[in-house]
């Protein structure tokens, strides 16, 4: 029925909108917007990267169907098309044989399987989809399925691995194990046979449901090779020693660099923990928009966070003398180490990350008149100049340290509950209040050390 049919495209609409903000969010701070039209999700993101729109492209386009089969090894599918197959030639197909396992205490048998690799200047996905829609002309029973895997990676001249093409893999057509059954994945080094030698694997922790389902299935067919597939490709065809229990599994990244598996386990282990689209995402189109607006907001905001950062510097050297050019070293201090931290964590900054930089100068500037006064009161009291800095530091901490508590309680609400923009303040929000104690309380309390208990100065100058 129309309405059902609704109902069912505008759930697919909406669920696939929550998958690709939870992968988008867990490549960095991108500051990325996600919103639906009609059928359409569209997606903006940030700044003038070409390499990071097309990595983040080929994240959220990723179906990340994941599905553990059987392979149909008892029946040899492929060996009467081998010795009649008139459209082998002309796409390239070639044949080999291996010996596939039967079973536990059963003898192993030869099967035939087809091969294919890329034409001069065609890419695996084009050869991929080639060899695929030949495998559909083939007359396969519904309860058997071709699937595809990637041949062994050679290595080149230069040092690196190149991929060589696809394997046909006969499975049957039912999974035994689906995506939704995973409860967690993580990547690791490869240890397995001794490696450690920069190889890397996903492991993935399976629901209760999952876990035993995949205890049953390893259990009834010791001997046999179950096939990992994710996406319609198979990634790996593990034969099964011993019944498995405990709920776990792993995929292996293949033979390439170990650049290329880092970033392979890395981009499947946030699809995997993101969970399955509900339907395949078919690319659009995109538009980008010229920066010159954008440039123009984001120097007005620069500018306007110079100028209030210079008059807050000659308002706390008026007041506070040579105590205030200590605070200013330790603002600044605070506004590198927060862009540094910012620019690991991958950070875009933008107007709503101008702005939580700017506040947190004005926080941190306010540590610094705690401390200044509390000093101030204790030389009024007829105090040392080094008795004068301890009480005053230890007297102010408590305030500093419930200001910036409270403040940082805000910003991790923001950050849980917000998305794009919103997490990006509160991103930087976090990040300047941990910054700011640091800088506030342990730096300046360095240098005002230093001043009274290495070059023992009688006193101190607080305007």
């Amino acid at each position: 029925k129309k309405d059902v049919e609704e109902q069912i495209r505008d759930s697919a609409v909406a669920q696939a909108k929550d998958k690709i903000l939870r992968r988008v969010d867990s490549l960095g701070l991108k500051e990325a917007t996600i919103s639906s039209r009609g059928d359409d999700i569209v997606v903006e993101v940030p700044g003038d990267d070409r390499r990071q729109f097309d990595a983040i492209k080929d994240i959220i386009s990723r179906t990340a169907r994941l599905e553990f089969k059987l392979l149909a090894e008892e029946d040899d599918f492929f060996g009467p098309i081998s010795q009649d197959c008139p459209s082998c030639a002309a796409e390239g197909i070639s044949w080999n044989v291996e010996n596939a396992p039967q079973g536990e205490g059963k003898a192993t048998l030869p099967r035939v399987f087809a091969e294919l690799s890329p034409r001069a200047g065609e890419s695996m996905a084009d050869a991929h989809a080639r060899f695929d829609a030949w495998g559909k002309t083939l007359p396969v029973p519904d309860t058997h399925q071709i699937a595809f895997e990637k041949q062994a990676p050679e290595l080149g001249d230069d040092g690196k691995y190149k991929d060589t093409g696809w394997r046909s893999v006969y499975v049957l057509s039912r999974a035994e194990i689906t995506g939704d059954m995973i409860r967690d994945a993580s990547k690791a080094p490869d240890q397995s046979n001794g490696a450690g030698m920069g190889g890397w694997v996903v492991h993935m922790d399976f629901s209760p449901q999952g876990s035993d389902r995949f205890e049953k299935i390893t259990g009834a067919n010791v001997g046999k090779r179950f096939a990992i597939i994710l996406d319609e490709k198979v990634e790996s065809a593990p034969k099964i020693i011993t019944k498995i229990s405990g709920g776990s599994a792993q995929i292996t990244m293949g033979q390439g660099g170990t650049a290329e598996q880092l970033k392979s386990a890395t981009d499947l282990e946030l699809v995997l923990k993101s969970g399955a689209l509900p339907a395949p995402i078919d690319y659009k189109g995109e538009q980008q928009i010229g920066p010159s607006l954008g440039s123009d907001a984001i120097v007005q905001g620069l500018k306007g966070a110079v100028l209030s950062s210079m008059l807050v510097f000659f308002v706390m050297v008026l007041i506070y003398s040579r105590a205030g050019f200590i605070a200013n070293i330790a603002v600044i201090f605070n506004m590198v180490l927060q862009v540094a931290i910012l620019a690991m964590l991958g950070a875009s900054m933008t107007l709503p990350g101008l702005a939580g930089l700017s506040l947190t100068i004005g926080i941190a500037v306010d540590a610094n008149v705690l401390i200044n006064e509390r000093i101030r009161d204790e030389l009024r009291a007829g105090k040392s100049p080094r008795q004068a800095v301890d009480i005053g530091y230890d007297r102010a901490f408590s305030a500093i340290v419930d200001g910036h508590v409270t403040t940082l309680i805000s910003g991790l609400i923001l950050f849980q509950y917000g998305s794009g923009p919103i997490k990006g303040f509160a991103v930087t929000l976090i990040v300047g209040m941990i910054v700011s104690l640091f800088t506030g309380v342990v730096c300046t309390r360095l240098v005002f050390d230093w001043v009274v208990r290495w070059r023992k100065v009688k006193q101190l100058s607080l305007g």
